[in-house]
């Protein structure tokens, strides 16, 4: 089967890169945190502009801004926070979501955060923050969505 460059892999090909990325880590917790911290280092730097009350997820315990551009049939987060580990959360939803149709994201088991065991590495705060990181990619979506039925 070929893909095309600049076609993203799909919600759950993504989720099973990050699973086997993570399971090089094995159940070492503080490698797993300082490897989320990374990936957060390596998020692009949002523009400051975006860094606006209305772009705030609420429910996070950090600042997470996330921004949202549809391109054609994708929808394109950025993100950014004010600590690493959830700079590093932000970052792995946006490396699964980001990219996707509208349906993809609507529809998407983001079985990848059970599969690494986040919900015992990150603790309920966090957890918390992350649920609700997700709710507002997807009501982005849905918003999406329903501007174009």
């Amino acid at each position: 089967m070929e893909i095309r460059a600049n076609i993203p892999a799909s919600v759950a090909n993504i989720q099973d890169e990050i699973i086997e990325e993570f399971s090089f880590l094995g159940d070492d917790r503080e490698s797993i945190i300082y490897y989320i911290m990374e990936l957060g280092q390596k998020l692009p730097e949002l523009d400051e502009k975006f860094k606006a009350d209305e772009n705030i997820i609420k429910g996070c315990q950090s600042k997470v801004w996330l921004t949202t551009e549809l391109t054609g049939d994708r929808v394109i987060f950025k993100a950014d926070s004010n600590t690493d580990v959830t700079k590093g959360l932000i970052g792995l939803l946006i490396r699964v979501l980001s990219g996707q149709t509208i349906d993809d994201i609507l529809s998407a088991d983001l079985y990848f955060i059970e599969r690494i065991g986040m919900g015992q590495i990150i603790g309920s705060q966090r957890s918390n923050g992350l649920v609700a990181m997700i709710k507002q990619m997807k009501l982005y979506a849905l918003a999406y969505k329903s501007k174009l039925s």
